[in-house]
């Protein structure tokens, strides 16, 4: 009875996390930003189209994301209410990159897919965040201007 009861209530618990965590972001329309969101956006967004728009709540603050394409690429921009910009994460090619970060995530992809690389700037850092699918699970690694990863 007490392992029913736990399994009952771990895939109970599983299923309220699972909820909650796809509730933190959801698409939202353009007259649905804050004024100051609007602003900068349209100061962000010169020469790119909008894909799209979503509001998020991550560590009890309320953040939007604007979804671009810029030149042929994807740019997401994160602001604040007060339309600060929190985040920048571009989509770049591979062999753009410095070659220690290059190396560095050929490196990890090893036996799997390099699947998309990123630029990143947040909170005052820059970095280099890529996608890989490797024995049919995706992961991201993370890795500073000098390929020394991170996270």
């Amino acid at each position: 009875m007490k392992a029913y009861f736990s399994r009952y209530t771990l895939l109970v618990a599983a299923l309220v996390f699972s909820l909650t965590a796809r509730a933190a972001e959801t698409k939202i329309a353009t007259k649905d930003l804050p004024t100051a969101v609007q602003k900068a956006v349209a100061e962000q967004n010169k020469g790119a189209v909008v894909r799209g728009f979503t509001k998020e709540i991550e560590n009890g603050k309320t953040e939007y994301e604007a979804e671009l394409t810029m030149s042929g690429h994807g740019k997401d921009i994160s602001f604040d209410s007060d339309g600060n910009v929190i985040a920048v994460e571009e989509e770049v090619k591979l062999e753009s990159l410095p070659a220690p970060v290059r190396g560095a995530l050929q490196k990890a992809a090893e036996g799997g897919v390099l699947r998309e690389v990123e630029s990143v700037s947040e909170g005052g850092k820059s970095f280099y965040e890529a996608s890989i699918r490797k024995g049919g699970k995706s992961s991201e690694v993370q890795v500073d201007r000098k390929g020394a990863r991170i996270k």
